[in-house]
């Protein structure tokens, strides 16, 4: 069974690849807007799903993964800032707080209609960091402007954080592989 990742994301591509296992990795159809009163916790689980059964139509005999990130901060939602300003700003209310990354998982059988989903709530500690740090890091790190609260863990951000507290750490890259893998067992593909 042809196996999807419903993603255009370099880092999800290069958790999966982690894996060995042969995948075609395709743009999802799905507005990422957070709903009114919606959750961090049920904008990343709404997310992944749509995003994994958006390509059911195009795929109907593949597992489709889907898999989005939210990061919350005292109440408040923090998407991809996408511009230099919002993500000196987010990383300024980041500042010496711990941030709540909710990445969820969804596993899309498109042949038999089974949906497996998962959610890792990654604690992030983020070190004081001043305007001047914030401005070198963003200088150096470009692909920050792509990530959930400009944090980009696996490159320079890692001088950004304290302490990280998750039961997967490639959660926090974008992909939480540990449980993809029990996914894909349950549908048959083993991985070793």
């Amino acid at each position: 069974m042809p196996l999807v990742l419903a993603s255009t994301s370099r880092f999800r591509r290069e958790l999966l690849s982690r894996l060995a296992l042969p995948f075609l990795a395709v743009a999802p159809v799905c507005d990422e807007t957070p709903l009114p009163g919606e959750s961090a916790l049920d904008t990343a689980v709404r997310l992944a799903r749509v995003k994994a059964m958006s390509l059911a139509d195009t795929h109907p005999d593949a597992l489709l993964i889907g898999s989005d990130q939210v990061a919350l901060l005292d109440g408040e939602q923090l998407g991809k800032p996408g511009t230099l300003e919002k993500a000196r700003a987010m990383l300024a209310a980041m500042s010496g707080q711990t941030v709540l990354f909710h990445t969820a998982l969804a596993l899309y059988n498109a042949a038999s209609g089974r949906l497996q989903e998962a959610v890792d709530v990654t604690r992030v500690t983020m070190r004081p960091l001043t305007p001047a740090q914030i401005d070198a890091y963003l200088a150096r790190e470009p692909d920050a402007l792509h990530c959930a609260g400009a944090a980009k863990s696996e490159g320079l951000g890692g001088a950004l954080i304290a302490r990280i507290d998750s039961t997967d750490p490639n959660a926090l890259i974008g992909l939480p592989l540990f449980a993809l893998v029990t996914m894909l067992h349950n549908e048959g593909v083993e991985i070793l």
